[in-house]
This record gives structure tokens, sequence and C-alpha cells, in this order.
């Protein structure tokens, strides 16, 4: 029987204090967690530990001191598709929505948590949309994403939505919170359709996910359950929202799956965005609501295909040739439900470039290389069938390769954190093509590398024999060039590195077809050799280059390798003369790539103030409020400076507030100074807001 959407509670840790304490229950009811309610009556009884029972009906922004937390501000970017990388990746046909649950219901941290060990999704360049599973009878049915990953997926282009969860009554569910959500008013409308919206808009998501799956309704239901989702469909569409519907009720007001588009839920899908096709689908009855949704005017690639990945991942057994045939047009898109198993499928003792390993064979294949798909098999990786997408279109462009959780925090190259850490929303856009690796001898391994890094938690590290040179895609690109554009690389050596000369690859035209390399021009970038002193940064000036940039690489070449290479010159798939000459062990990090055509100082944030503190077992909790800086921002650090003048890396955000777990007196300290300070997208640094809390 095909599963039904039943959230299971998660496991990841709760959010923790600076020491590495647990925050949750500690934290003197100052943490914020990610909002969710019922839509209007409460479940019996009590919430258990840590939960709060909350009706959608009489919530109010106003009232909400946890919105400054939760409100995203990354606006939604826009995407370009370059060619794709491959021969079998296509343009305009399927694509791909994941339903992720990235905690339970009631334990989503506002503003990340002090640990790695959490599913930092990057892989945003084959997902057309993400939603934020939640929803449980015990917690609240109306989940609303938190702001780091709205923040994340907002930056490429990928729309989030939040999630409505009406359970089968063997999950808890009660008949009376579907006719709850439902309920009209005087005049005939929806209010909780316009409660929806509004969540939305305050929060700054794009929509919702709707998943009516309560059993016992009646034709009645059915017509209500119709009426209410056009209005919020009419009413999210002015907003810029969107609706997407679970083949789970059909019109009549029951729960039948249906694994289909057919008579029983045509009505629904007409009125919403989407619709996800429940797991009990055939390659009949794909087929038939393909055609279906054309029939009604309506693309047949707003059907998303329901694939189970949460238990087996890769493993699931897939009739891909339903969804995705090789050998004519794809017949629908499809849907990942619970893709976080790259995560969970690990031991216990995981490490994050452990994840980032598994995570990019579960949309790479097996292969690891999206430019060669490598034989069919029985998992058909995203980046097989669906063309990468990019946001980086526009200067100035900055990249410290951070993925948005790591072991400690680096700031120009040193670490001013040991404390581990999570939060998307300080997640930097990354290479979409993992990993693209060009060269006539072996391949070295490319990765992203959390021992060290220039900025943030991680750091992309060529490790292995180069051999011949090796040219590694970095991102396709629209970046107009003018006289004074420059680009910046910081890398460095690790001292058990061969010496290596770095060139960076510019491609000013797209390649001619899916599947070509870029027709690089490489500009030298200089030479490391061992023993050089930690990170340097290259500048190099591209004023003798006209047009547009439309892809970044970077070329290595070892000692001895590829003698015959002409640093001006190639295509990124040799050395030129094809001349193997000895091999060269590096193991070389990419810290920061910067493209600018200028730079400046961001303005501080103003009127930063404590508003809440509470004494806990971890210290003393505090939220911090301030004004949004002027100009742009990318995003607020907050530091502690202590008495002997370094600054101790506390967190950081995209909002205007932040909740400190639990801080300590320092010996000697009369009181706590915290420093805010706005960072731009090149990571500039302004000057400091400071707020000194008395002990």
């Amino acid at each position: 029987m095909a599963p039904a959407f039943a959230p299971t509670a998660s496991a990841a840790p709760a959010a923790e204090a600076d020491a590495g304490a647990r925050a949750g229950a500690g934290a003197g009811g100052l943490q914020p967690y990610a909002s969710y309610w019922f839509p209007d009556s409460l479940p019996a009884g009590t919430p258990g530990d840590g939960i709060t029972w909350r009706s959608l009906k009489s919530w109010r922004p106003e009232d909400d001191r946890d919105l400054p937390f939760n409100t995203a501000t990354v606006p939604l970017a826009g995407r370009f598709t370059p060619v794709p990388a491959n021969t079998t990746a296509r343009t305009g046909q399927a694509r791909i929505t994941s339903l992720v649950a990235f905690d339970h219901t009631a334990g989503n941290p506002s503003q990340g948590s002090a640990t790695a060990d959490h599913y930092a999704l990057t892989q945003w360049a084959y997902i057309d949309e993400l939603v934020f599973w939640g929803g449980s009878a015990g917690e609240g049915l109306i989940l609303a994403p938190n702001a780091p990953v709205v923040d994340a997926a907002h930056r490429n282009g990928v729309p989030v939505l939040g999630t409505v969860f009406l359970p089968p009554v063997h999950h808890g569910g009660d008949l009376r919170w579907t006719r709850d959500l439902v309920r009209r008013d005087a005049a005939g409308h929806f209010p909780l359709a316009a409660k929806l919206v509004e969540v939305a808009t305050a929060h700054g998501f794009d929509g919702w996910f709707l998943n009516a799956e309560t059993e016992g309704g009646d034709a009645a239901l059915g017509a209500d359950m119709l009426a209410f989702v056009t209005e919020l469909r009419a009413r999210g569409e002015a907003a810029g929202l969107r609706t997407t519907w679970y083949d789970a009720m059909t019109a009549d007001g029951q729960v039948g799956w249906q694994g289909a588009l057919n008579d029983e839920n045509t009505a629904l899908f007409r009125e919403a965005d989407s619709m996800f096709v429940d797991f009990r689908w055939t390659p009949d009855t794909l087929a038939a609501s393909g055609e279906r949704a054309e029939s009604v005017g309506r693309s047949r690639y707003d059907l998303w295909a329901g694939v189970d990945v949460e238990s087996t991942g890769w493993n699931r057994e897939v009739d891909w040739d339903a969804i995705v045939p090789t050998d004519r047009p794809h017949t629908v898109s499809y849907g990942f439900y619970r893709p976080e198993w790259t995560l969970n499928s690990l031991p216990a003792d995981r490490t994050p470039g452990q994840f980032h390993v598994t995570d990019q064979r579960f949309w790479t294949g097996d292969s690891l290389d999206p430019s060669r798909p490598g034989p069919p098999s029985a998992w058909r990786a995203p980046a097989v069938v669906v063309a990468d997408r990019s946001t980086v279109d526009r200067l100035p462009f900055a990249t410290t390769f951070n993925t948005g959780h790591g072991l400690r925090w680096y700031e120009n190259g040193r670490p001013v954190s040991d404390t581990p850490w999570n939060h998307l929303g300080l997640q930097d856009r990354l290479p979409g093509r993992r990993w693209v690796v060009r060269t006539e001898g072996a391949a070295p391994s490319v990765a992203f590398d959390f021992a060290d890094a220039w900025r943030g938690g991680s750091s992309l590290l060529v490790d292995g024999a180069i051999e011949d040179p090796a040219t590694v895609d970095l991102f396709e690109t629209r970046l107009p060039l003018t006289p004074h554009t420059v680009v910046e690389l910081t890398h460095r050596l690790d001292p058990d590195s061969g010496p290596v000369t770095v060139e960076l690859a510019v491609a000013l035209r797209e390649p001619d077809r899916p599947g070509a390399p870029p027709a690089y021009t490489h500009l030298p970038a200089g030479e490391l050799r061992p023993g050089a002193a930690g990170w340097t940064t290259a500048t190099l000036r591209l004023g003798r280059l006209r047009g547009t940039v439309h892809a970044l690489g970077i070329r290595l070449t070892g000692a001895g390798a590829g003698a015959g290479a002409s640093p001006g010159a190639g295509t990124g798939t040799g050395s030129g003369s094809g001349t193997r000459s000895g091999t060269g062990a590096v193991r070389w990090r990419l810290g920061a790539l910067a493209v600018r055509d200028g730079a400046a100082t961001p303005h501080p944030p103003t009127a930063l103030r404590v508003t809440d503190t509470a004494a806990t077992a971890d210290g003393t909790a505090l939220r911090l409020r301030w004004h949004r800086a002027p100009g742009p921002v990318r995003h607020y650090e907050i530091h502690r400076e202590l008495p002997d003048k370094t600054r101790r890396f506390l967190g950081g955000t995209c909002q205007t507030a932040f909740f400190l777990p639990g801080i300590r007196r320092e010996p000697g300290e009369n009181s706590a100074r915290l420093v805010v300070t706005a960072v731009d997208e090149l990571y500039t640094p302004s000057g400091a807001a400071v707020v000194a809390h008395r002990w």
C-alpha cells in the first residue's frame, strides 16, 4: 500500500547554546521556532513538552513575537537555463518538487542551531519547488517554513511552500479540523484562506501545499473544499503565491488516493497551480493524466508524480520510463518525498563531508559528474533528466563556498568560533554542476571540505594527482563585462600538497550543443608552491574581454603536467598539447570567488537593543533587535567582543532579530559587548553596532 502523508517525528537535534548545551526548554521561553497552528479548534488535553497549541483563526502578525525571527528577507531570484551539461537533460519538460521535513513540526529552530548534523540542501539547480513538510495531530496541522530555508531557496530561484496537513484518522486526524479550515463567514468567504495568504505574505514564503487526508467527508464538504481552494488561489495570485494540491481528498469530499488525474480530482487540480499525484500511479494512469491535464488547458508538467525516497533513497524501485521516458517527451513532472534520506541513512557519527557526497550521488548519479551521466542505471538521477538552472546573472557576484553548516566558523582564514553550526540563510550560491572536471588524465576529486575555510564553514577542495591540466567547471553565469570588471580568487595549498599553477577559466559564449564543453579563455591566477604562507588573493582584471561571461571555472596544472599548456587559450578539455609528463599530487583549496565592478563598505545597522532576557542553565538567553542597515545587505553577523578585544562569532541571520541561547560572564567583565555588523554581497562587513548587556 502506498504511504500516506504522515510525517514522523524527526530525531534531528534541537537548538543548542553557544557552549554546546541544549537550548530548547532551557532558553527561558525565548527560543523562536518556525510557526505552526491548528485551523481553529485545538485538541483535547494538554500539549507535549516543547509544543504550543495555537489557532490560525486567532493569529495576528502584530501579536506574534517570533515573527521578526521567522520573516524571510531574500527576494525570489529569477533564473535562467544554460545549455545542458549532458545530452539527456531536457529543458521545458519535467520539473521537480521536493518535500522535505527538516525537523518535526514543533522543532524547527527559526535561525539554525549549534550542530553541523543538518540537511543542508544545496542542489537547488534541479528543484522547481520546495515544500517545507510537516504537520501532526499532536503538534499542529499548518506549518510555515522557517526563514533560513526560504532565504537559501530564494537566492537560487526556488519558491518554498508551507504545509497544510489534515491527517488520516489513524494518525490522529479529526474531521472537525477540515471543517474548521473551510468554514465560511457571513459573506460566504473563507476567513482561513485569507489567513493563509496573510501568513505567507508576512513570513515571506511562496504559498501552500494542501494535503487533506481525513476520512469521513461528504459532497457538501467536498464542495466547500473546492470553493476554498478557488478562493485561496485567487487571493494568493494577487500576492504572488502558489497552491499545490495533493491527490487525496476527491471532489465528493471523500478521501481516495487516485494515483492519477481523473474525474475524481480534476476540479481540484484546475483550481490549484499544480497537483502531487499519489504514489499509486502506474504507467497507464500517468499517461492518461498528462493527456487529461492538456485537455483542460493545463501543462502536463503541472503534475508531480510522487517518488517516495524516505526509507530507501536511490534504492527505491521506480518505473522511470513512466515519468521521464528517454525516447519521447516526458510524461509528467516528478516529486521527491523526503529526500533528506541522504542525511538520515548515514551512521550516527556522520560528517558534513559524508553527507554532501551522498547527496551529490542522489542528485547527480553514480558518475558524480553531470556532464558524463554514465550508462543507464536503476536510479535516474535528476541531473540526467532535468536541465540545471542558475541565478548568477548580475554584479556583484561572490561566493565563499559556504554550504550553510560547518564544524566551526572562519573569517579571513581564521576560526573565530569552534562551535558546530547550521543556518541555511548563510549559505552561499554554490556550483550547480557538481563536479565537472575536464582533463585528459586522471581526474582529481572535488568536494566541499570542512577542515579549513576562508569564510563561513567550508571551502572547495581539489585533491589528487593532476597528470594533465584539469579544469573544474564552477558557475554557469550571465555576467555583463565592463572595462572595470575584476575577479578575485582567494586560495591556498594544504601543507602536504605539491605545487600547482592556477588559471581562471572564462567562457564568453554558450556551448553550441548540449554536453559540449565551454569555450574557455584562461587567465593566469598565480603559482602556489609548498610552504607558501596560507591564503592568498589573486586579483584579475578582465578589461580586455568584452561581452558577457557565460561560465566560470578553474584550471589547475600540477608539477610537470601538460608541458604544452597555453595559459591564454584552449577549450578547457586538456593541456592543449596532449602531453603527459609526470604527476603532481595536489591539495588545493578555493576559499572565495568574487566578480565585481567596484567595492564599497556597507552601512551598519542602527538601534541595536536587547529586547528580552532570561536566566537559564546555560547562562543568560537574550533576544536582540535592530533596524535594517540602509543599502544592500546580504546578512548580518553577531559577535561578542571579549575583554582582550578579540571577537567570537555567535551567529548570523538575514533578519533584523537574533536569539542567543546562553552567554556567560567572562572573567573581569562588567558587561557583555555584543556587536552586529551588516555584510554585503561581496562579504564586506560594515562598521559595528554595539550593545552592552550588564551583568
